[in-house]
């Protein structure tokens, strides 16, 4: 049995897994540390020393546009995208008792997507209009699946067959608004459409922060709802009569989280999907383990933009397509487990 011990702020408690915490600490220190790596890599290098000495104030002016314009809000960036991306997929997996439901998987994504082309084609959007339409979008799509789904409950394997024909129609029409667009709007959205963390600055950070400051502690606070959803809709409605609630806001969050990030990142593809099978795994499937989903996809995110970046110069990958080789190997491998995945779900 995994030892617990139990956290308890005025109000607050939480019971926390030894190996959760250890798994948790582990991540986010190399999310960090891989995050300050890419600080120092790149077409100028610069050592560490100097990197730390330019976030103290003791830097020229070269060190501070190459640190603070460019590589360190990029950084933050893409450790908040791989948040977001990992608590969404865990939400998700859990609510539908399959780890091959993510966001990317079941058209959440796919709706974010054809949202943010509609303001960039349609519109000419900014920033602020691109997430959201992504916010529109998403939400769209996932009220589709989940009504399409229904059927006096949800079948986790259900969800996903649904969720993939929405998502196909979803991406055929973001194509469609490609080929109408002219050229320069049509690159411009078919360079986000791929999901890159290139160019990215401090406006970029700032919805992404938002939107983790205010949905992750509602998916915390939610976990033990999320606990009673996992046992099914029957016993979880004997043991809570409002969980169907609960279930809204966790959808609500995990939407959100979405819909933030793809906006301001583009659809990176298949984290959401992995750092949670690989929290999943190391867990044993005994907690939800959001914080540590968080950390897991920071630190994929983060490290698949550096392999990106430098490791094909002078040419740079967009960060979708290196999560897209790790990724795809993973959801082959969920499917060719197909019969237990649909007995779980």
């Amino acid at each position: 049995m995994t030892r617990t011990f139990l956290v308890r702020t005025g109000p607050v408690s939480a019971r926390l897994g030894v190996r959760g915490l250890v798994l948790g600490t582990v991540v986010w220190v190399v999310a960090v540390a891989v995050g300050l790596a890419a600080v120092t890599i790149g077409e100028y290098p610069l050592p560490l020393g100097t990197v730390l000495d330019t976030l103290a104030g003791h830097g020229t002016l070269i060190t501070y546009d190459v640190v603070v314009t460019h590589r360190l809000p990029r950084a933050l960036v893409g450790i908040a995208v791989g948040a977001a991306f990992g608590v969404a997929g865990a939400v998700l997996q859990r609510l539908a008792g399959n780890p091959l439901v993510s966001p990317d998987v079941i058209g959440v994504n796919a709706g974010a997507s054809a949202g943010a082309v509609v303001m960039i084609i349609g519109f000419g959007a900014s920033s602020a209009g691109v997430t959201g339409g992504a916010l529109a979008g998403a939400a769209v799509a996932a009220v589709a699946v989940y009504a399409v789904a229904w059927r006096n409950g949800y079948s986790g394997y259900r969800l996903v067959l649904v969720g993939i024909g929405i998502a196909a129609m979803l991406t055929s029409a973001a194509t469609f608004l490609l080929g109408r667009a002219d050229v320069n709007a049509a690159y411009a959205a078919a360079i986000w459409l791929v999901g890159s963390l290139s160019g990215r600055s401090w406006p970029d950070l700032l919805p992404v922060a938002a939107g983790l400051a205010v949905l992750l502690p509602v998916a915390l606070a939610s976990v033990r709802r999320l606990h009673l959803l996992e046992l099914g809709d029957d016993l979880a409605r004997v043991l809570s009569p409002r969980i169907g609630r609960a279930r809204i806001v966790l959808l609500a969050a995990a939407i959100g989280l979405s819909a933030l990030v793809t906006a301001s990142a583009g659809p990176v593809g298949f984290v959401a999907l992995v750092a949670p099978q690989i929290v999943r795994r190391v867990l044993a499937g005994r907690s939800p383990g959001l914080l540590t989903s968080a950390g897991t996809g920071a630190a994929v995110v983060v490290a698949a933009d550096l392999v990106a970046r430098a490791a094909f110069v002078p040419h740079e990958l967009p960060v979708g397509v290196v999560t897209a080789v790790v990724g795809a190997p993973v959801l082959i491998a969920l499917l060719v487990r197909g019969k237990r995945i649909g007995a779980s779900g």
